[in-house]
């Protein structure tokens, strides 16, 4: 599977649940290939944005989507990575904020 696959694959499964791609390529394409840079690593697709602990019980709470997303997309429309965004936030409704990383601290020191 190469990255465009995956997008397709994933944007089939994701819009149905109100959440969108980044309309920014330059973002969202490296961003597909960092999950599956991740999944070959690791076997599952960490977050690109955060360091992997490269065990999935450490990281299952970063397995793309995380879950942190939908909190962030209803919080700021957008997921900590920008990866996922409300459609508000496509249509430029809502103010483009970066959004705070929400995991704990705890999970990020291993």
């Amino acid at each position: 599977m190469n990255a465009q696959q995956l997008y397709e694959s994933l944007k089939k499964i994701q819009e149905p649940k109100g959440y969108y791609f980044n309309d920014d390529m330059t973002m969202t394409m490296p961003l597909m290939e960092s999950l599956l840079t991740n999944k070959e690593r690791f076997g599952y697709m960490a977050c690109p944005c955060r360091l992997a602990n490269g065990t999935f019980e450490a990281d299952k709470d970063i397995v793309c989507p995380c879950e942190y997303r939908e909190a962030d997309v209803q919080e700021f429309g957008a997921c900590f990575c920008g990866l996922y965004v409300s459609k508000a936030w496509l249509e430029k409704k809502i103010e483009r904020v970066v959004v705070p990383e929400r995991r704990p601290v705890e999970k990020i020191l291993w």
